[in-house]
Order: C-alpha cells, then sequence, then structure tokens
C-alpha cells in the first residue's frame, strides 16, 4: 500500500480517535479527554499533510470526512448509545459509495 494512503488511514483513526475523546471531554472540562482530543487532531492533520503531496486537497478531504463521519458514527452508536434510524443508515452506506467510487475509478485520486 502506498504510504500516502497510511498517512490517510492512520489520520482518519487520530480524528476519529480525537472526535470521540471530544465527546468524552464534556465541552473541555475534563482533563484527560481534553489531551486526547488536542494531540489526536495535532497527528490527524500532520499526517494529512503528509497525504497531501501526493493525493489533491478536494479528494483527500472528502475521504477524511467521509471515513470519518462513518466511524464516528459507528463509535457512538457502539460506545455511547446513540441511535441510528434506517434513513441514517443509508446516509452513512452511500457516503461509503462515494469514497469507494472515487478510491476505484476516479484518476483524480492518487493510486
Amino acid at each position: 500500500m502506498p504510504a500516502h494512503y497510511i498517512y490517510l488511514i492512520i489520520a482518519v483513526i487520530a480524528e476519529t480517535i480525537g472526535t470521540s475523546a471530544l465527546q468524552a471531554s464534556a465541552q473541555f472540562t475534563r482533563f484527560w479527554p481534553s489531551v486526547v482530543v488536542v494531540v489526536a487532531y495535532a497527528a490527524s492533520f500532520y499526517l494529512l499533510a503528509l497525504a497531501l503531496k501526493v493525493i489533491p486537497v478536494g479528494i483527500l478531504y472528502a475521504m477524511w470526512s467521509g471515513l470519518g463521519i462513518v466511524l464516528i458514527a459507528g463509535i457512538g452508536y457502539v460506545v455511547f448509545g446513540q441511535k441510528l434510524d434506517l434513513p441514517a443508515v443509508i446516509g452513512l452506506a452511500l457516503i461509503l459509495i462515494g469514497i469507494l467510487v472515487i478510491h476505484l475509478f476516479s484518476n483524480t485520486s492518487a493510486h
């Protein structure tokens, strides 16, 4: 797997950790979850910057934010007990389909 995709995947994981910690930080009133938010987002943006050397910004951001949305929705469901109705599940599936279309069929995406 090319390095820029590894950077992107780790950036998505870091962003997901940061967003989960944001929920746990209780609006930055809890110290350690707040520290995790800052460190995770810093790592995510650094890795995005590395991936930007190869992947165009619009495509990179679409994949990063789309994957992050799907992962956070799953974590919200499993960890925080947040419900997902059928339209939400369909919407999340469409986001994943969009990412796959970009990755598999677009020449704009760096392979």
